[in-house]
């Protein structure tokens, strides 16, 4: 009897501040590839974006209560453990800890984007499979991006969303 691989989804992010968008990705995530669980690995600073106003151990305290009922969901944060803050480390940490691991990375369309500004960018699509959900005004752009149009089909998957028009900065706004 052969043994499963575990399929686990990979949520990066600042969490500034953690959303109903997440929890709707994750859970879809967890649905349509049958994850056995996701990790919301949160960051201290997102490279491509400002210095988070909220901060770290709020954060995570938040990411917690939000996904209180959603137990297949671990919110993580591992830069200390692996001493990085690239994705590519991260992954890395994870397959080291468990060869097994199915790794899927969650991202939104405007992170496809810029995926490949991304350090070591090409390996992560190697070691783990990219879902892209859907954000609002980013589908084009995002689908005619460099990382989309060189990555093999196989290794990625374009997942439609229902209007889910929210993010976190527009929740900072509030």
């Amino acid at each position: 009897l052969k043994k499963k691989n575990i399929k686990i989804g990979v949520l990066g992010g600042t969490f500034d501040p953690a959303h109903k968008g997440h929890l709707i990705i994750s859970r879809l995530a967890k649905k349509k590839i049958k994850l056995n669980y996701i990790i919301w690995s949160i960051t201290q600073k997102n490279p491509f974006k400002k210095q988070s106003k909220i901060n770290i151990e709020k954060r995570i305290k938040i990411s917690k209560k939000i996904t209180k009922k959603d137990r297949f969901i671990k919110i993580e944060f591992l830069e200390h453990k692996i001493n990085s803050k690239k994705t590519i480390d991260l992954i890395r940490f994870l397959k080291k800890i468990n060869t097994t691991l199915d790794i899927f990375f969650i991202m939104g369309a405007d992170n496809l984007i810029k995926f490949h500004k991304w350090n070591r960018w090409k390996e992560i699509v190697k070691l783990a499979k990219i879902l892209v959900f859907d954000r609002q005004g980013y589908k084009s752009k995002s689908l005619n991006s460099i990382a989309a149009k060189k990555m093999h089909k196989d290794r990625w998957k374009f997942i439609k969303l229902k209007k889910v028009n929210i993010s976190s900065s527009q929740i900072r706004k509030i």
